[in-house]
């Protein structure tokens, strides 16, 4: 199935590369351009942190692991924390005893707990109007609450057993439950709490950049044990080559699905804006969280919850999924997805 997708992949960035040189005609070309743009945002975000991995593991296991074991968890669970491209998925891996609890928390974990907590929650509660704001940490609560069904989805494909999942999963739900009760009823104060971990995380992804660039350009390394950062470079490269075909196929998903999304946008009392918005949030969530402003109260609160578990599906995600488990691109997918999903489902039956 991993090799049908990066077809499909190949597909679209050859649509996109003709279109490209044909001037974007079609509007493919703007896509395929787009791919190589966002390398930079993507190193910046997540070179450091890779360099640093080696480090924070460990701190983590002198600190927390033996504690972590004591309680019959896996500490892969620890790297989950972060989101897969910010060293979620290197952190777990390093963690980890068992392979399979690994990969499940640095893929499905980190793509879908870890996004939320580093990301959609302080970038899109700062985005966003004051007035909106109550609105989309309700539509964050529900997407919050549905997220244990994506990870048993991805935890089954990523061939754990249940019992499994739940048990090692724990910490992440009791987390959740902690991270719901914050946003319903401290919401300012748990966005500024997230702020200031995005923030701790931009600082220790900058030093860590800096570091891997003097170590490569002097051979000084003044940060011991430092990954080499032309590794981190190689997966953000690997992710940027699959953008230049994820994303213009994603255009194409846009325009065939806009039409019948569309007629469930009139069935589900959604305006233009709100359907708009779960089509570009499975690419990437900033567009979709500045176009909050634009949809309707029932709209904000379903793309909301979309994004929780959905986010950056067929972008970021999936093109860090094809540089480092091409076997696990189906699992991820499907867990997000499913998330979503059940997460705009449980939206709409809360909201009139």
């Amino acid at each position: 199935m991993d090799k049908i997708i990066m077809w499909i992949m190949a597909v679209g960035a050859v649509i996109g590369g003709i279109d490209y040189i044909l001037g974007n005609r079609f509007g493919f070309g703007k896509r395929f351009e787009e791919g190589f743009l966002l390398l930079g945002p993507t190193a910046l975000s997540m070179a450091g942190i890779i360099c640093l991995t080696p480090i924070l593991s460990l701190f983590l296991k002198n600190a927390i692991v033996p504690l972590w074991v004591q309680l019959g968890l896996d500490p892969a669970m620890l790297g989950g924390i972060l989101a897969i491209d910010m060293g979620g998925y290197q952190l777990a891996k390093d963690l980890a005893i068992s392979p399979n609890v690994g990969i499940y928390s640095g893929l499905i974990v980190a793509a879908t707990f870890g996004c939320t907590i580093t990301f959609t929650i302080p970038v899109g509660m700062g985005m966003i109007e004051q007035k909106d704001q109550p609105v989309f940490a309700r539509g964050m609560l529900i997407g919050i609450g549905m997220m244990p069904i994506s990870l048993i989805v991805g935890g089954l494909l990523c061939k754990l057993r249940l019992v499994d999942i739940l048990i090692q999963s724990l910490p992440i739900v009791i987390l959740s439950i902690f991270l719901m009760i914050g946003i319903g009823k401290f919401p300012k104060r748990t966005v500024k709490g997230f702020s200031i971990a995005a923030l701790l995380i931009k600082i220790l992804a900058t030093v860590g950049l800096i570091a891997g660039t003097v170590c490569y350009m002097t051979g000084w390394n003044f940060i011991p044990n430092l990954s080499p950062i032309e590794d981190a470079m190689a997966v953000v490269s690997s992710i940027g080559v699959v953008m230049l075909g994820s994303l213009p196929i994603a255009e194409l998903l846009q325009r065939l699905l806009k039409c019948p999304l569309s007629w469930i946008g009139k069935k589900t009392g959604m305006n233009n804006s709100s359907i708009a918005g779960l089509l570009i949030g499975i690419v990437s969530p900033v567009p979709a969280i500045v176009m909050i402003k634009d949809m309707d109260r029932r709209g904000k609160v379903v793309n909301a919850a979309f994004l929780v578990c959905a986010a950056s599906t067929l972008a970021a995600h999936m093109g860090f999924t094809f540089s480092v488990e091409r076997d696990f691109v189906l699992p991820l997918l499907c867990s997000k997805l499913v998330g979503g999903m059940v997460g705009v489902v449980c939206a709409l039956i809360f909201t009139r």
